[in-house]
C-alpha cells in the first residue's frame, strides 16, 4: 500500500518545469533575424548613396569644361551684353555679267584625210609625227617613175599629132589659094578644111592625156593642204599604197588645224532669244573656256556661227566660236567649261551671294542699321559663280548686311561686327577699367 501509495503520488506529480524553460527562448528567436535585415539595409543604402555620389562627381567633372567653354566673348555666340558677333558685308553699286554655262568640244576649223591618189610605192616620208606644218610642205613621196615614162608617151604622142596638124593646115592654105584661081574643085577645099579639125581634135586629146599623166606625177609628191599638225605615221618607206579614198582605204596622214581653232557648245533654247538679240546688233558675244576643273581660264573668243535648228531630244542649240590658240593651249577634241557673256548689267546692285538666305520661295538679308538686324526681303538677279556677287533688288549701295551667323541671327536682334570694340555700357559687371576687344577667346 505504501509503494502504490508512493507509485500514485508519482504518477499524480505535474509535468517537468523544463519545458517550460524553452518558450522564452522561442519568443526571442524571432527578433534576431529582424535585427540583422535591418542593418543589412543599412549597409546597402550607405553603399549606394556612395556610388551615386561618386556618379555625381563624375558627371559634375566631365560637363564642367563644356560649361566653362561657354563664356560670352566666344564668336558667333551672345555675349554679356546680349549682341551677336558676325562678319558684314557691304552692298556695291556695280557692273555684272550675264553668262550662259555649258561644257562645249574643241574643234579644229579643218582636218584633212590625206589618202592616196596613185598606186605606188611609199619612197620618203618627210614629216615628223606630232609636227606643226605649213600649207604646201612636203608629206609622203611616192615612187614617179612609172607615171614619168606614161607621161613620156603621152607627149610623143602630143608632138606628132601637132605636126600633122600644120600639115594639114598647110595643105588648106594651098587649095584656098588654087580655088581662088579656079583650079581645085570646092569639094576638095572642103574637105580639106574637115580634116584639119579633126586634126584639131585629135591634138587636144593628146594634151589632155599629157595634162593627166603630168597629173599623176604630181600626185606622187604629196604636200600639205592646210596649215595644222599632223598625227602618228601611218605608212612608212617601202609600203604600197592604192588610189582612192574609199572605206577600205586607210589614210597615210592626218592633219588638223590648230590656229585659229574653234569649241562647240550648246545653249538652251530658252537663252535662244537673248543670243540672238545681240548678234542682231552685230554685237561680239565674248566667249570664255576653261579646264575639266573650271577653275583655269585657257581661252578667249567669240562666236562666229549658231546651228540651223534645235535638237528636240536635249532642247538646245549647237553654238561655234573660233579662238586664235596662239598658246596652243587649246587641243582637238578637247572637253572644256564655256561661258558666253550674253550682256553686261550696269549701275546695279550688288552683294556676296552667301549672304543671301532663303525661306521657301522667299529670299533675304539681315541689314544691319544702328547695330541691329532687320530682315528685309529681296528679289535676286544674275549670279556670277566666278565673283561669288549677285544682283539684288530691294536695298541700296552702300547698306551693311549680316555675312555669318545665320543660324543664331533673328530679326531685331543685337549685332557686333567682328572686330569691333563694344560701347562702354556694354562692359561686363566688374571689369573696371580693363580693355576688351570683342574678339573670340
Amino acid at each position: 500500500m505504501g509503494r502504490t501509495n508512493e507509485a500514485m503520488d508519482t504518477h499524480e506529480l505535474p509535468p517537468s518545469p523544463e519545458p517550460l524553460l524553452l518558450k522564452p527562448t522561442s519568443e526571442a528567436s524571432p527578433a534576431a533575424p529582424s535585427r540583422r535585415t535591418w542593418k543589412g539595409w543599412l549597409l546597402q543604402l550607405f553603399v549606394w548613396t556612395a556610388l551615386l555620389g561618386l556618379f555625381a562627381y563624375a558627371f559634375y567633372l566631365v560637363l564642367a569644361p563644356k560649361e566653362k567653354s561657354k563664356t560670352p566673348s566666344s564668336g558667333g555666340r551672345r555675349g554679356v551684353s546680349g549682341a551677336i558677333t558676325i562678319t558684314t558685308a557691304t552692298a556695291q553699286k556695280g557692273d555684272i555679267g550675264v553668262y550662259i554655262e555649258s561644257i562645249g568640244t574643241v574643234t579644229p576649223f579643218y582636218t584633212a584625210s590625206i589618202f592616196s591618189q596613185v598606186t605606188g610605192m611609199v619612197v620618203a616620208v618627210n614629216f615628223k609625227e606630232g609636227q606643226l606644218i605649213k600649207k604646201g610642205d612636203s608629206l609622203i613621196d611616192i615612187d614617179a617613175r612609172p607615171f614619168q615614162a606614161t607621161l613620156l608617151q603621152a607627149q610623143g604622142t602630143l608632138e606628132r599629132d601637132q605636126n600633122v596638124l600644120q600639115q594639114a593646115r598647110m595643105d588648106l592654105d594651098r587649095y584656098k589659094a588654087a580655088w581662088a584661081r579656079n583650079a581645085v574643085a570646092k569639094q576638095i577645099l572642103d574637105d580639106q578644111e574637115k580634116l584639119v579639125r579633126q586634126d584639131q581634135g585629135t591634138e587636144k586629146n593628146d594634151q589632155g592625156t599629157v595634162q593627166f599623166d603630168q597629173l599623176q606625177v604630181e600626185y606622187c609628191h604629196i604636200v600639205a593642204p592646210i596649215p595644222g599638225r599632223v598625227g602618228l605615221r601611218l605608212v612608212d618607206p617601202g609600203n604600197l599604197v592604192t588610189a582612192g579614198g574609199n572605206a577600205n582605204a586607210s589614210p597615210l596622214v592626218v592633219i588638223t588645224q590648230m590656229q585659229p581653232i574653234t569649241v562647240v557648245f550648246t545653249i538652251p533654247e530658252d537663252s535662244l532669244g537673248a543670243v540672238q538679240a545681240q548678234l542682231r546688233k552685230d554685237a561680239k558675244l565674248a566667249v570664255n573656256v576653261f579646264d575639266h576643273t573650271a577653275q583655269t581660264q585657257i581661252g578667249t573668243g567669240e562666236v562666229v556661227a549658231l546651228d540651223n535648228q534645235i535638237d528636240t531630244t536635249t532642247g538646245t542649240l549647237r553654238v561655234r566660236a573660233v579662238f586664235g590658240n596662239d598658246d596652243l593651249a587649246l587641243f582637238p577634241n578637247q572637253f572644256v567649261n564655256v561661258r558666253l557673256l550674253v550682256e553686261t548689267l550696269k549701275g546695279v546692285t550688288l552683294i556676296p551671294s552667301a549672304a543671301i538666305q532663303q525661306n521657301g520661295q522667299t529670299s533675304f538679308v539681315y541689314v544691319i542699321e544702328d547695330g541691329v538686324a532687320h530682315l528685309r526681303k529681296i528679289k535676286p538677279g544674275v549670279a556670277e559663280s566666278k565673283s561669288g556677287q549677285t544682283q539684288v533688288e530691294g536695298i541700296n549701295p552702300g547698306d551693311a548686311i549680316a555675312n555669318s551667323s545665320f543660324d543664331k541671327l533673328q530679326d531685331g536682334d543685337k549685332v557686333v561686327p567682328a572686330g569691333s570694340k563694344p560701347a562702354e555700357g556694354d562692359k561686363p559687371a566688374g571689369t573696371g577699367t580693363h580693355k576688351h576687344d570683342g574678339k573670340p577667346s
